[in-house]
């Protein structure tokens, strides 16, 4: 069966007319201005089911796989990078897999819809990709536990509904095996501001905007023992597992933000050409 059936061309052109037509016209207005998505874009995306491809249809998400993510992913960063890696924010943002059936019923529909958008904060200064270097640490307090420690590079902090925390909950067995003793949080907050007792400032970026991207300070932040996704201990597990489809999603939007570059560039040399040659004529 070849890659591209009739279903999947028809998820590509609606999405590149989507994007043609709702997604560019705002880019160019707001990405010079450093402007945030508005609202009603996102609005639009979720009445396309954007943000529930990869939900099951059981709580209302398209139940696809990644290849249609990713087809819609490149479309949509023909126009703004950005407004494509918001829909990771919803299609079980990385870590969501592992929620308890309870946690799943309770949030998943509402992520399909656009209601329910996650940041991820799992980067620290001196831990990016090395996700067993994670120094953040939720130590155990009665019922629940207390979170300090810094996070760098948290996109969308400020606008998500929720942050997906990776912190250290137990020191690791010995030095070969760092990566045990991760635990992740689900920490519901605010849309528009920072879980309160959370300090962060935006750090300066030379691109993706759209949104802002943050460094967080948590000092004895509490969270619950039902905020736990998983297994404690197991969030290395998870976070590798859930970073297979990041990354290709990432890989699908650079390959549209170059399939959009070709496009501009193509058009601008014809544009030359024909000037070049009407002034030769003359």
């Amino acid at each position: 069966m070849p890659y591209i059936t009739e279903e999947r061309r028809m998820i590509q052109e609606q999405a590149r007319e989507f994007t043609l037509n709702e997604v560019l016209p705002v880019a160019n207005k707001l990405d010079p201005e450093k402007g945030d998505i508005p609202m009603d874009l996102r609005a639009k995306m979720a009445e396309l089911g954007y943000f529930g491809i990869l939900i099951p249809e059981q709580y209302g998400g398209l139940g696809l796989g990644c290849f249609e993510y990713c087809l819609v992913t490149e479309e949509l960063s023909r126009g703004w990078m950005s407004v494509a890696s918001l829909i990771a924010r919803g299609n079980l943002l990385i870590g969501s897999q592992m929620m308890s059936e309870e946690q799943r019923a309770r949030y998943l529909p509402r992520m399909a819809k656009g209601e329910f958008l996650g940041a991820f904060s799992m980067s620290e200064p001196n831990a990016g990709s090395d996700i067993s270097n994670i120094s953040c640490r939720a130590r155990k307090d009665g019922t629940g536990y207390l979170i300090s420690g810094n996070k760098y590079w948290c996109t969308f902090a400020d606008g998500a509904d929720y942050i997906m925390l990776v912190a250290r909950t137990s020191d690791p067995p010995d030095p070969k095996r760092k990566h045990v003793g991760l635990s992740s949080f689900l920490i519901e907050k605010p849309r528009g501001t920072l879980p309160p007792g959370v300090k962060g400032a935006p750090i300066p970026k030379i691109g993706y905007f759209g949104w802002k991207t943050y460094e967080l300070a948590f000092d004895n932040f509490r969270v619950e023992a039902s905020d736990m996704i998983g297994e404690e201990g197991h969030a290395f597990y998870y976070a590798t597992s859930g970073l297979e489809t990041a990354r290709a999603h990432t890989a699908a939007r650079a390959i549209g933000l170059a399939q959009g570059a070709l496009d501009d560039s193509i058009r601008y040399a014809g544009e030359r050409v024909v000037r070049k040659a009407g002034k030769a004529a003359k």
